[in-house]
């Protein structure tokens, strides 16, 4: 019941634009051929439910999303956890990934494709690079700024490596971690459905690119619906994840 009362209350501007959207479509004030009323955008979007099209289309992306996050959050954080232990190392990495994180991912795309093929696995790298880099830099940040004299004190009353790790890293860098973590799934979304668009058979972003080359506005409007519900979703799912596993981070109302 509080979750969906707080639903409630963060969505009155959405209900508020769709309401005048339908309002000045049905008025004629914004032209129906471009902007189609909500309400026959919900047709639409159920004859597609129905269909089995837009679940076959979100699955598509929503599979090469969950596993390049996957590949890229776990070499995210490895790669974290030893350029924190080697300065050398970790010094010597900057420059390299500075340069890579400041390449748009998309650029990339033709290199991997060449690399691996034009296929799948090219799409899954690209999403597992750009989720490899944002963790490792977020992660790395964490790590590094928890506070030195927490850690001493633990190292003083007894506690060996593990325990440091145990009760002083991974409490104090929880909620940077989920932060991360939370960005780089939108992220990896983001970046599947713009891969899909540039180059794939099936997709949101194939749903999206398809529409639009056949004027199908209506369908147009609902993938990039869809596609912003999906990013809602696990941001709701991420935040309600930390909200159990890290009590103790302060929140503002």
């Amino acid at each position: 019941m509080k979750a969906a009362a707080s639903l409630a209350r963060s969505a009155w501007l959405i209900a508020l634009i769709l309401a005048g959207w339908e309002t000045l479509a049905r008025l004629h004030v914004l032209d129906p051929l471009f902007f189609p009323p909500p309400s026959v955008l919900c047709v639409t979007l159920g004859s597609l439910i129905l269909s089995g099209v837009a679940e076959r289309q979100v699955m598509y992306t929503l599979q090469r999303t969950a596993i390049g996050f996957g590949i890229g959050a776990v070499c995210g954080f490895v790669a974290s956890a030893i350029l924190s232990l080697s300065t050398a190392l970790r010094r010597a990495s900057e420059p390299l990934i500075s340069i890579l994180y400041a390449t748009p991912r998309l650029t990339l795309l033709p290199m991997v494709m060449l690399l691996f093929g034009v296929n799948d696995l090219a799409r899954i790298l690209l999403v597992a690079l750009g989720t490899a880099l944002l963790l490792l830099i977020q992660i790395s940040d964490a790590i590094r700024a928890v506070n030195r004299d927490y850690v001493d004190m633990a190292v003083n009353y007894g506690a060996g490596r593990i325990m440091v790790i145990r009760k002083v890293y991974l409490p104090a860098c929880l909620p940077q971690i989920f932060t991360a973590l939370r960005i780089s799934f939108s992220r990896a979304l983001v970046l599947t459905i713009s891969v899909e668009l540039l180059n794939c058979d099936n997709g949101l972003g194939s749903m999206i690119w398809n529409a639009w080359q056949t004027f199908a506005i209506e369908k147009l409007y609902v993938s990039i619906a869809l596609a912003g519900a999906l990013g809602f979703l696990f941001q709701e799912l991420f935040d309600g994840l930390e909200k159990r596993l890290v009590p103790w981070r302060e929140r503002t109302s």
